[in-house]
């Protein structure tokens, strides 16, 4: 069967927003070597994420034509920063409605979202974004969305957007997969095979992200009943925002979603079961993991090295800004050994050992990580040797050998490690040690856990409820009332 041409348009604007943070997401954060990005360069990105599904697929169809219009890439700051400002939104937005306008018609667009991004002065920026593509493009063309399970979303983003994918798993195996059905559907709307009809519940729980852990119950019961439904009724979507709490927005908890082919009354029904079996165990929800204060987790974690349970991972979940010296203090007090600190971020640490040259062997007496806010913790005084310095990703990592066989990697941002094959130098062997201490709150698990990488996992944070705590009744939220989510409240539902 021959088709008429179809034309879709692919825009990409991502960030997970930690609102708590003092640094603002700015226009340079966004601009830099490669980014934004347009034509081939913006579908050639990230190829085993959202967008390489996406165009892997719908470039398998005939008669397809994908128009790469102008837009960002993630900032370089990855999600150690806070607030995006109002003029890096509008520039950027502003440029992706004028590429719409310039390269239309469209049959189609594609937007990769992540769904947790935070504006100042804009409520609910994803479907903010969708509302002014459907401005341009009319309510004859057909709008999709690919998105991170930690988005804060309701209704409003379907109500411009016609259809939306998430994440399903936490570390996020599928993303390429929902880029893959977002192309598909899409195509089947554009043709008239496929007429979406959506329901959307939004279920008062919030949890820390460190607590989403899908590889364990019950967040691992939660997926599969989505799947579930999936499997047994051809053609039906479900969608869960496990949320993201370390945005002060309004959209803020729990988010279920259901998309099925013409049918609402089969869409309103898998909506509320997912809706209501997410309440049924909102207890188990909210208690699925164990987090040691940090002078704890060090001493377990040498325990552990004792009784030949290495290598052990300190994963400080709570590290929203990178500079957190808490683990680093700890390491030194007690004084573990064979311990790779990696990483802890201290901008002007970076361009002090830039400007005067550092080179291996140098030898190493300063104040590191520290001093952003309260989060982070004091500066730690390290002396030691540098063991490895290079330029990488636009910016100097170096590597400290201090204390018996420790090493700390210092970098200029938030390095949240995800693979042990990140780990690889400048200036040291993986190895070589037996404790890996990480940025990371599930993220890691990919090559710590499920890889069989780590014998030892602990999950750690500060004594007091920093930025990225379990206990969320500590952060200074000024748009979201903790008493209408559980556990913070006795909020009704349904």
């Amino acid at each position: 069967m021959t088709h008429k041409p179809i034309r879709i348009a692919v825009l990409h604007f991502a960030h997970e927003t930690v609102t708590f943070l003092k640094n603002d997401t700015t226009l340079e954060d966004f601009t830099y070597p490669g980014s934004p990005a347009k034509g081939e360069a913006l579908l050639a990105h990230d190829p085993k994420s959202y967008m390489g599904g996406f165009v892997k697929v719908a470039r398998e169809y005939d008669g397809v034509e994908l128009v790469g219009i102008e837009s960002p890439l993630w900032p370089r700051t990855g999600t150690g920063s806070g607030w995006i400002t109002t003029g890096a939104y509008e520039t950027f937005l502003g440029k992706m409605i004028a590429g719409l306008k310039e390269e239309g018609p469209f049959d189609g667009v594609y937007l990769s979202l992540h769904g947790a991004m935070g504006v100042r002065g804009v409520a609910r920026p994803e479907a903010d974004i969708a509302r002014r593509v459907r401005e341009v493009v009319g309510r004859k063309a057909f709008i999709v969305g690919t998105f991170d399970p930690h988005g804060n979303e309701d209704a409003e983003f379907l109500q411009q957007a016609d259809m939306a994918f998430t994440v399903k798993y936490f570390p996020h195996y599928d993303s390429h997969l929902q880029g893959q059905r977002a192309a598909r559907m899409l195509v089947r709307a554009i043709r008239g095979d496929y007429k979406p009809s959506t329901v959307t519940v939004k279920v008062p729980i919030i949890t820390p992200t460190v607590l989403q852990w899908t590889g364990a119950s019950p967040w691992m019961d939660l997926v599969q009943r989505a799947l579930v439904w999936e499997a047994r009724e051809p053609d039906v979507y479900v969608n869960v925002f496990f949320s993201f709490p370390f945005a002060d927005v309004p959209d803020v908890g729990m988010t279920i979603q259901a998309m099925t082919n013409g049918n609402p009354t089969l869409a309103r029904k898998v909506a509320d079961d997912m809706a209501a079996w997410a309440w049924r165990r909102r207890e188990a929800l909210v208690k699925s993991a164990t987090v040691y204060p940090v002078a704890e987790g060090v001493k377990r974690a040498k325990e552990a090295v004792a009784r030949d349970e290495a290598p052990v991972v300190l994963a400080d979940h709570s590290d929203r800004s990178g500079y957190a010296t808490w683990i680093l203090k700890e390491v030194i007090a007690q004084d573990l050994s064979d311990v790779l600190i990696a990483t802890v971020a201290d901008a002007q640490a970076i361009d002090a050992l830039a400007a005067k040259g550092v080179k291996v062997g140098d030898p190493f007496d300063m104040e590191v990580g520290g001093r952003v806010d309260e989060s982070a913790g004091p500066p730690v005084r390290l002396k030691g040797k540098v063991v490895g310095a290079a330029e990488a990703y636009g910016t100097l990592w170096v590597s400290v050998g201090f204390g018996r066989g420790n090493v700390l990697l210092l970098s200029r941002y938030l390095t949240q490690i995800m693979e042990p094959t990140e780990l690889i130098g400048p200036g040291f062997d993986l190895a070589q040690f037996k404790v890996i201490a990480i940025k990371s709150r599930v993220h890691f698990r990919r090559g710590f856990d499920d890889s069989g990488f780590a014998k030892t996992i602990l999950l750690v944070e500060p004594d007091r409820p920093y930025l990225g705590t379990v206990r969320l009744d500590g952060l200074p939220y000024q748009h979201v009332d903790l008493k209408k989510f559980y556990p913070y409240g006795t909020p009704q539902f349904p």
